[in-house]
């Protein structure tokens, strides 16, 4: 597997990540029309109880599994110059269509992540509640020359969120005669139990949750005499649905005892008769009790 897995890095993997960023929307939302072949590969694990947790593209990796920054390798020659950057377009708390950069470290020499300039310091991903999956997004760019960051550079112990709004297509515009995009690979993550204590003790704010406000769904208008319309349930449109849930509970509990055991449901319900004034509607309800179907077995 790893001879296969080293052929496909030097054959087809370039355009298969492009093709699969282009499907997640990765260069629409960082970089508008523009777009690249990643053609350095790289290697990204976090480690989690003592096991490694690998970055490849779009698998899912939840925040507690990303707590610490990982490790990143790649193939570089020495006396080239790299910035690697991480950062989330889906999760700004305020500002649309901004991300946050959670991790940006410049002037990497030869490929060793750990002897660069750290610009930003690494934050776990923070996806609030009821958000969904959000991309966390590694972007590796191959530097001409040695870039100064100070103007951008923050690397207070102390979380800003201010000053982690971030934009990737103005980032690259500022270094564009300095800088290309040359590695590609991200993950998804979403929210769990871990950030609560995330949000209070390190953002020392009220953790965010978000719901959605499903419509109340449209029912036209009553009419008189609708047509091919079962009664019953044409009726059960227009009334309180607490109503109708109570008298299915009391009709199930007329038939419950405490002590006893339910009664055998019938061998052969559908051989048993109906009388001859009951209508068509009450029929149908008689029967599905009977056979047990529908709502007479939610409540």
């Amino acid at each position: 597997m790893d001879e296969i897995s080293n052929d496909w890095s030097k054959t087809n993997a370039p355009l298969h990540i492009k093709k699969v960023a282009e499907y997640y929307g990765i260069f629409e939302h960082l970089y508008g029309d523009a777009y690249f072949t990643p053609y350095i590969q790289m290697d990204i694990s976090y480690e989690y109880n003592s096991k490694k947790v690998p970055v490849y593209r779009g698998n899912i990796i939840k925040p507690i599994e990303a707590l610490n920054s990982p490790e990143v390798n790649f193939e570089a020659p020495e006396n080239t110059l790299w910035t690697l950057m991480l950062t989330n377009p889906d999760g700004h708390l305020h500002k649309e269509n901004s991300e946050y950069i959670h991790w940006l470290v410049g002037n990497i020499s030869g490929g060793d992540v750990n002897k660069g300039e750290t610009v930003f310091n690494y934050l776990q991903p923070f996806p609030a509640k009821g958000t969904g999956y959000q991309r966390m997004i590694f972007v590796l760019y191959k530097q001409s020359t040695e870039i100064n960051f100070s103007s951008i550079k923050s690397v207070d112990e102390k979380i800003d969120l201010d000053k982690r709004t971030f934009s990737t297509f103005d980032f690259y515009r500022s270094y564009e005669d300095i800088i290309t995009p040359a590695g590609l690979a991200f993950y998804q993550t979403d929210w769990d139990n871990s950030l609560t204590k995330f949000y209070h003790n390190q953002l020392s704010m009220k953790e965010p949750v978000y719901e959605y406000d499903f419509p109340s769904p449209y029912i036209k208008p009553q009419k008189w005499f609708p047509l091919k319309e079962p009664f019953n349930l044409y009726m059960d449109k227009y009334r309180d649905e607490k109503q109708i849930a109570k008298e299915f509970l009391i009709r199930k509990l007329r038939k419950t005892h405490p002590f006893q055991k339910p009664e055998p449901p019938l061998k052969y319900p559908n051989a048993v008769p109906f009388k001859k004034s009951t209508p068509s509607w009450l029929k149908l309800e008689m029967k599905k009790e009977r056979l047990r179907w529908g709502r007479v077995n939610d409540y």
